[in-house]
C-alpha cells in the first residue's frame, strides 16, 4: 500500500490556497518571525516595512550554539580514572554512559 502525503498551503493573513506561497522571516524586538504569504501580501508587507529598512542597520547574525554539550576526548587514563572513582563497568573501549562523562567534566 503506497501512502501519499500532501501539503497545501496557505496565505497566513487572507487564508487563501495557492502555489505563490512563500514563507518570509523577520525579526522585531529581539524576536524573530516566519509568515505564509502570497505574492500579494509579500509585496504589501516589504511596502509597509521598507521606510523602516532603509533607515535601519543591519545587524549581523550570530552564529548558532548547539544546546548539546560536547562529549570530551576520552583517554585509557580517564576510563582508569572512571573504574577508581565508582564506574567499575567502564570497558577501554566504547561509548561512555552519560553520568560518567558528567563525572569526567567534573573532576
Amino acid at each position: 500500500m503506497a501512502q501519499r502525503t500532501v501539503t497545501i498551503l496557505s496565505d497566513d493573513l487572507d487564508g487563501k490556497e495557492g502555489k505563490d506561497i512563500t514563507t518570509v522571516t523577520f525579526g522585531f524586538d529581539g524576536s524573530t518571525y516566519d509568515i505564509d504569504l502570497s505574492k500579494k501580501n509579500r509585496v504589501a508587507l516589504e511596502k509597509a516595512l521598507s521606510p523602516y529598512i532603509d533607515a535601519a542597520r543591519k545587524v549581523p547574525s550570530a552564529p548558532r550554539r548547539s544546546a548539546k554539550k560536547s562529549t570530551p576526548r576520552v583517554t585509557s587514563d580517564d576510563r582508569a580514572w572512571l573504574r577508581s572513582n565508582g564506574f567499575p563497568d567502564v570497558k577501554d573501549r566504547g561509548r561512555l554512559p552519560s553520568a560518567a562523562i558528567e563525572a569526567l567534566r567534573n573532576r
